[in-house]
């Protein structure tokens, strides 16, 4: 039996030595980078003074549906170089969810130049994400 074992425990050591040797794929593709919000000044620099357009994602750590929007948000616009993507805990910034009228999480509102331009809350299905998206980075136009 402990012969068993030491093979599987061999095995993902193996499976690593192999991928070891594989050639490494290029990654020169520019990605935005996720605004992780601290506080109201860096909101109103990042986000409210940014050139290009942003969503805004307002979570909690104990919030079930925000652990399925927020990677699923960032997965669809970190790819994007002309939209941005913020993300305000809402425990930690009281003063943003009470200027932004937050009453449940998540929340999600997008910005362009400096104004709200649309807003969704709660889990949503994905054809309404990405129609906000491609709304927000000049894909479709504003119906």
């Amino acid at each position: 039996m402990s012969n068993v074992i030491c093979q599987g425990l061999r095995s993902p050591v193996r499976r690593l030595a192999v991928l070891s040797k594989t050639k490494a794929i290029s990654t020169s593709i520019v990605h935005n980078e996720t605004i992780l919000v601290k506080n109201n000044d860096e909101f109103v620099n990042k986000v409210m003074n940014n050139e290009k357009p942003v969503i805004v994602n307002f979570h909690a750590e104990w919030c079930e549906p925000c652990k399925i929007l927020t990677p699923k948000l960032k997965e669809l616009i970190e790819p994007l170089t002309n939209l941005d993507l913020a993300v305000v805990d809402v425990e930690d910034n009281a003063e943003l969810v009470h200027a932004f009228e937050v009453k449940a999480v998540p929340a999600v509102i997008a910005i362009k130049n400096g104004l709200i331009v649309d807003k969704f809350i709660g889990l949503v299905d994905t054809d309404m994400i990405n129609n906000l998206i491609d709304r927000m980075s000049g894909k479709k136009k504003a119906t």
